[in-house]
């Protein structure tokens, strides 16, 4: 199969030296391009600001920088995948008019003027065709079951995987995750806290249960 897994953060430019980010190091989405590539499958991941890397050599790897980066990326290789994972941690918003020269600290207080950023999964979940599984994931912090659902529908997922930064070992920097599976019928399956070289195998699984009904 052709799968596509996004992983890590977008860093979206203030000036040539600052950006907004998040604390996304893409160990999970890059697990889980290990575990789909191990499988014999053939594995895109467009990986964002993170210096980490697959050790797997067969993944073609794309980098890219901002979310509007990430977005062109995925359009390319959306249509031809069966498994698409949406496994990065895409910025909401983005400077409205990031500075081309570096900024100097003078003022008491200082604004910057943000935009949203192009809804990744929300795009790409309208052009989802028949036979694709698309999975999705969700970082909470509180109603994490209800929020999840939400995003799941609103995105056209087949499934969620819900993380909650209530759960210790859970979430960003962490080798390891504690993860719940919401399906699109409203299945809930939990798993105990693990490796994420193990939740990437969970994951996988859960795919492969789809392909099978």
């Amino acid at each position: 199969m052709k799968i596509l897994i996004t992983a890590g953060p977008t860093h979206e430019p203030i000036d040539p030296v600052r950006f907004i980010g998040n604390h996304s190091s893409g160990k999970m989405g890059i697990a889980i391009a290990e575990e789909f590539a191990e499988a014999g499958n053939e594995v895109t991941l467009i990986k964002g600001a993170t210096s980490l890397n697959p050790s797997n050599n067969s993944i073609k790897q794309i980098t890219v920088e901002t979310a509007a980066e990430m977005f062109k990326a995925c359009t390319q290789y959306f249509s031809s995948a069966d498994v698409i994972v949406f496994a990065a941690a895409v910025a909401d918003y983005t400077p409205k008019f990031p500075s081309a020269t570096k900024i100097k600290k003078k003022e008491e207080e200082f604004s910057i003027e943000l935009v949203k950023t192009k809804d990744i999964a929300l795009e790409l979940g309208k052009q989802k065709k028949e036979n694709q599984i698309v999975v999705g994931f969700a970082l909470e912090t509180n109603d994490e079951e209800q929020n999840a659902i939400e995003k799941l529908k609103k995105k056209n997922f087949d499934f969620i995987v819900l993380n909650s930064m209530r759960d210790e070992g859970a979430g960003f920097k962490n080798d390891t995750n504690k993860i719940t599976i919401i399906d699109k019928e409203g299945n809930v399956t939990k798993f105990d806290l693990k490796s994420k070289t193990e939740v990437a195998k969970d994951i996988v699984a859960f795919v492969n249960q789809i392909l099978k009904k």
